[in-house]
């Protein structure tokens, strides 16, 4: 179990002083547990023993124990494609490439599906159907592409959503805009996105609800949600797949769906009619010609 879900666990009970070193530990999280046992309880203001108590009540055989697991924590968030690709070369099994690619990834949604509480989805499609205001959908380098689905489908559903996609500047100034009304969805996997943790962490500043998608190591950004939902992305690939964390954002639209009933079906079939009028799609007739539109004929030349 991570260290961070050790500390947020139901039914641990802390002393006022371990509560100091936790409170410490996850406002930083992981960096603040790196350094030493002393520097640690000097942050929180305690003593180094209460230090050493709390790690073995969370488990622990003792700080350097606690400090090792940390450590294998932060290198699983951090890992590059480059890295991933020499560690799995080096234990390839002598299998078909691509089965077995397709067999880690079938592993990660049935994890995905066993794992993730029913409350989840509850929670998120009440906020996604109950928000007054704006929902903004960001993501990163590669999740901004699940992003950018989602919020296909939630224009569908419902009006003021705006697709983020890559931040510019104007985004930025979008901050001043928002507030308690207002809802950001965020697709965040390692290795964290720094622009998007910092968005999220100023649209949370102004009152602004978030539902966050992201990885068992959890981006920083699941300190200040709402709702998170967890996918597990590695794979037999040097790239983490992004396959369950699709399958989970259209697990939520399903159940979105399925709660609002009625309403989404009239958006729906209104979009629908639009789409028909318009020959958006094909087998769509064509809509007849404007008759306010005249042909233009063609200039008549005079005779050499």
């Amino acid at each position: 179990m991570p260290l961070r879900d050790r500390l947020t666990q139901a039914g641990l009970s802390l002393t006022p002083s371990e509560a100091k070193i936790a409170q410490v530990l996850l406002s930083d999280y992981p960096m603040s547990g790196l350094g030493t046992a002393t520097s640690l309880a000097r942050r929180a203001g305690v003593s180094d023993p209460t230090v050493v108590r709390l790690v073995v009540k969370l488990g622990y055989g003792g700080f350097p124990d606690f400090q090792a697991d940390l450590l294998e924590e932060v290198e699983a968030r951090l890992h590059s494609p480059l890295l991933m690709m020499e560690a799995k070369r080096r234990g390839a099994p002598k299998e078909n490439v691509g089965q077995s690619y397709l067999n880690s990834v079938l592993r990660n949604i049935d994890e995905t599906r066993s794992s993730t509480p029913a409350q989840s989805y509850d929670h998120a499609t009440r906020l996604l159907w109950e928000t007054k205001g704006k929902i903004l959908v960001l993501g990163g380098r590669f999740s901004r592409n699940v992003a950018s689905m989602l919020a296909g489908y939630l224009a569908q559903l419902r009006p003021g959503v705006q697709d983020l996609g890559v931040l510019s500047p104007a985004d930025w100034d979008r901050l001043v805009d928002l507030g308690k009304r207002d809802l950001l969805v965020v697709f965040d996997y390692r290795r964290y996105q720094s622009d998007v943790v910092a968005f999220a962490r100023q649209a949370r500043e102004r009152g602004v609800a978030i539902v966050l998608f992201t990885d068992p190591w959890r981006s920083p950004i699941a300190e200040i949600a709402e709702v998170v939902l967890v996918a597990p992305i590695e794979a037999r690939s040097p790239y983490d797949t992004l396959a369950p964390a699709v399958a989970q954002m259209e697990a939520v639209i399903a159940h979105a769906i399925e709660e609002i009933g009625e309403p989404s079906r009239r958006r729906l079939e209104a979009i629908e009619k639009i789409r028909h009028a318009n020959a958006v799609t094909i087998g769509d007739p064509r809509p007849p010609p404007d008759p306010r539109r005249r042909a233009r004929r063609p200039r008549s030349r005079p005779e050499p």
